[in-house]
């Protein structure tokens, strides 16, 4: 279980990192990280993460797949995480 939670806590701040990167990336002219590799790190338990990240950030905020996407998986994210806690 302690692994777990850590594993969480890993993914959600690689998340929130991620998005700050590919924000500074972008404003800087440089080689963007993938919208595929932003999903993958979602998918896999950092949507939370990226979710604030893609706020913190005001990163793909005009992307409907990520407006959308991203804190529909983070409330899925949130539910899962609660009843594995419970």
């Amino acid at each position: 279980m302690k692994l777990f939670f850590i594993a969480v806590i890993i993914m959600n701040l690689v998340g929130l990192l991620i998005m700050g990167e590919d924000k500074k990336r972008a404003k800087n002219h440089q080689y963007r990280i993938s919208e595929r590799t932003l999903w993958f790190v979602a998918i896999f338990g950092g949507a939370i993460g990226a979710t604030a990240g893609m706020q913190a950030f005001r990163h793909k905020t005009k992307h409907t797949s990520f407006k959308l996407g991203f804190p529909i998986l983070a409330i899925l994210e949130f539910i899962i995480f609660l009843k594995i806690l419970i």
